[in-house]
C-alpha cells in the first residue's frame, strides 16, 4: 500500500512538470499560474519524509512497549518459580538450623539469596513498567501526534484540491484559445483564477502549520525513546549489579559452609 502510495505521489509530480513544460511552450502562462513553487514542493517533500519518519518512530515505540510487557510477563512467572525454590530451601534451613547442619546453614544461605535476588528483579519489572512501557504508550496514543498527522492528511487533501483547480483553470484557458473568449467564460476563468489563488495561499500557510507540528513531534519522539532506552540500559545495568553482589556474598558464605563442613569430616 505504501508503495502505490508514493508511485502515485510520484507520477503526480511528473504531471505537474509536464503541465507546466506544455503551457510554456504554449505560451499561454508560466507555470507559476498554475502549479505550486519550488518552496512548495519541498515542504511537500520534508512533509512526506516527516510522516515517515514519525510512523517509523511509533512502530518501534509499540513494539518496545509489546516486547516489554511480553519480558515482564515471562519473567513474572519465572520469579514464582524461583521463589518457590528459594522458600522451600529457606524452610529446610529453619527447620534444621539446631543440628548444626552444614546443609541446612547452606540451603538457608541459598533461599535468603534468591528471594532477595527476586526482590531485585521485581524493581527491575516495575521500572520497566512504570518508566518505560507506560509512558511509550502514552506518547503512542497521545494527542500530538495524531493532530500533526491530521494537519499532514489535511495539507494532502488541500494539495489535491490544488492539483484539480489548476486542472480545471487550464481547462478553460485552453477554451479561450481555441475560441472567442465571451465574457461569460472570461468571468468563470477569472473565478477559477481566484479560487486557484485562494486554494494555493491556504495550501502554503496549512503546508507550514503542518511541517511545525510535525518537526515538534518528531523531536520529542526523538527524545523520549532515546531517555527510554536509556532507562532500560541503566535499570539491567543496576540489576545485574546488585545481583553479582548478591551472588558473590552468597559464593563466599556457601565456600565457608562448605570448608567448615569439611573440617568436621577430618
Amino acid at each position: 500500500m505504501e508503495a502505490i502510495k508514493k508511485q502515485a505521489t510520484k507520477l503526480r509530480e511528473q504531471v505537474a512538470k509536464q503541465q507546466q513544460a506544455v503551457l510554456k511552450q504554449l505560451g499561454h502562462f508560466s507555470g507559476e499560474a498554475f502549479m505550486v513553487d519550488e518552496a512548495e514542493l519541498q515542504c511537500y517533500r520534508q512533509l512526506q519524509s516527516l510522516y515517515e519518519s514519525t510512523r517509523a518512530a511509533k512502530h518501534l515505540q509499540r513494539n518496545i512497549v509489546r516486547n516489554v510487557e511480553a519480558f515482564i510477563s515471562l519473567t513474572s512467572k519465572q520469579m514464582e518459580i524461583v521463589r518457590k525454590l528459594a522458600d522451600n530451601c529457606c524452610k529446610y534451613g529453619v527447620e534444621n538450623q539446631n543440628t548444626g547442619s552444614a546443609l541446612a546453614k547452606a540451603a538457608l544461605q541459598f533461599g535468603s539469596s534468591h528471594n532477595s535476588m527476586e526482590d531485585e528483579r521485581e524493581i527491575l519489572l516495575g521500572i520497566l513498567h512504570d518508566q518505560v512501557s507506560e509512558p511509550l504508550k502514552t506518547m503512542i496514543n497521545g494527542a500530538p501526534l495524531e493532530d500533526a498527522r491530521h494537519l499532514t492528511r489535511r495539507y494532502d487533501k488541500l494539495r489535491q484540491e490544488v492539483e484539480a483547480q489548476a486542472a480545471e483553470v487550464m481547462r478553460r484557458q485552453s477554451k479561450s484559445r481555441d475560441s472567442a473568449l465571451s465574457s461569460e467564460s472570461a468571468m468563470k476563468l477569472k473565478n477559477a483564477e481566484g479560487r486557484l489563488a485562494e486554494l494555493k495561499s491556504a495550501m502554503m500557510a496549512l503546508g507550514r502549520e503542518a511541517t511545525d507540528a510535525m518537526l515538534s513531534v518528531e523531536d520529542q519522539q526523538q527524545k523520549i525513546t532515546f531517555q527510554h532506552i536509556f532507562k532500560m540500559v541503566d535499570a539491567e545495568r543496576s540489576y545485574h549489579q546488585s545481583i553479582l553482589g548478591i551472588l558473590e556474598k552468597l559464593y563466599t558464605e556457601v565456600c565457608d559452609s562448605l570448608s567448615c563442613f569439611l573440617l568436621s569430616k577430618l
